[in-house]
């Protein structure tokens, strides 16, 4: 059955997740902080008018303080991640998302080998740095550009599906089939069909691996072993369907972020400019202030209290990354910006066993692209006749553009 003319899978995934609608959820998750660390919320007064998730209840349990997050990741015993089983899982298939221990370390175990120190060190050399750098040799010459459309949207989808190998004329409808995927909650129906036809691009290329090795993340996979036994086809086509998404919307949002933190304070910009020291603290707070995924989910295994809160076993936990943060306990003048505050350990990469397996693959990536960007654009900027230029969305939060310009090369 063919699309309607007017469907974009991406417009339609952002406005689900309240892009262009929500702007500012701050001021209602502190205002939950101060009453708690923990409250039972209809889901409705969380999403509003955006879909809701297969699977999931009226209510549901938020946890939004610092401490109260760092207890509920730590502790997967009582705060379990099998939940994903019966909602991501129905398109992903069974993944480390939904894992709890001991199995959960196995399988990170195995695939972080594809995500090593000396893997990294090549895929920034052969893959990062010619994408970016591609992708600016488009607008370097013309003064001025939208750098989330032309640069921050498309670059980490090239280098997530060359990381796995397949090839430049797939990375379109590879990058399209991922938001589809996680679009579930809005047509269930479209996320299984491209969750089938991912397994079938997939397949294809883990075929040839299989014949003919190559140095990318399929033929990692297909020579990796468990408890001596190879994985089976379907546990890799799992894991790269959970990696399409997590690798390209995570950092196309915290680098779009990061970017707009960075020119709406040009003080800031110029210092790190002039000293690229600074640019592990500027990436670290540009994830702090504006986290690209706001929350993650857990099951309760038994009753649990968190403050006055008693959470029943069985209950839905939506674990606020984006309000751990952002709270005033922990972090002074929380709601600013600023690379020169005093570094301390936030949440964007969630906590516990199940910190992100891509964090060092994202943060070298938003060091690529940051660094090309000040090299190659003398003179960065806002564009000063934008209208209205911001962060946006509840789920998923970035900036819907950045119109910059520059001095021209």
């Amino acid at each position: 059955m063919a699309e309607p003319a007017a469907y974009d899978p991406f417009e339609e995934f952002n406005r689900s997740t309240g892009m262009g609608r929500i702007r500012n959820p701050y001021a209602y998750f502190a205002e939950l902080r101060r009453a708690g660390p923990a409250h039972k919320i209809p889901v409705r007064k969380l999403v509003g008018d955006q879909p809701r998730p297969p699977n999931m209840p009226e209510e549901i349990y938020v946890v939004v303080s610092h401490d109260a997050v760092a207890q509920v990741l730590l502790d997967g015993e009582t705060f379990s991640s099998k939940g994903y089983g019966t909602t991501m899982g129905l398109v992903m298939g069974r993944t480390i998302l939904e894992m709890d221990e001991p199995e959960h370390s196995r399988y990170r175990g195995l695939l972080q080998k594809a995500f090593t120190k000396r893997a990294l060190d090549r895929w920034e050399r052969d893959l990062v740095s010619p994408v970016v750098n591609g992708m600016i040799d488009g607008f370097a010459g013309r003064g001025r550009a939208d750098l989330v459309r032309e640069l921050t949207f498309p670059f980490p989808v090239s280098v997530i599906a060359g990381m796995i190998g397949l090839e430049a004329s797939d990375h379109e409808l590879f990058h399209r089939l991922a938001i589809e995927l996680i679009s579930i909650a809005i047509d269930p129906m479209r996320g299984f069909r491209a969750s089938q036809s991912l397994r079938e691009l997939f397949a294809r290329v883990l075929a040839e691996r299989r014949r003919e090795p190559r140095d990318d993340l399929m033929t990692v996979l297909a020579q990796a072993e468990l408890d001596g036994t190879r994985l089976d086809d379907e546990a890799i086509y799992a894991f790269l369907r959970l990696l399409a998404p997590a690798g390209a919307e995570t950092t196309y949002r915290s680098s779009s972020n990061l970017l707009f933190g960075l020119l709406t304070h040009p003080d800031q910009l110029a210092a790190l400019r002039a000293d690229r020291s600074l640019m592990s603290q500027a990436i670290e707070e540009g994830l702090r202030w504006e986290t690209p995924l706001t929350g993650i989910m857990r099951t309760a295994t038994r009753d649990v209290k968190l403050g006055d809160t008693t959470i029943p076993e069985g209950a839905m936990v939506s674990v606020n990354l984006a309000a751990a943060n952002r709270d005033e306990s922990r972090y002074e003048r929380a709601d600013e910006f600023d690379i020169h505050r005093p570094q301390k350990t936030h949440m964007a990469f969630a906590f516990g066993p199940h910190r992100c397996l891509g964090m060092h693959l994202a943060r070298m990536e938003t060091t690529v692209a940051l660094n090309a960007l000040l090299d190659r654009l003398p003179n960065l900027r806002l564009d000063p006749a934008a209208e209205d230029v911001h962060v946006t969305g509840l789920t998923f939060r970035s900036p819907l553009a950045l119109p910059v310009l520059f001095d021209p090369a």
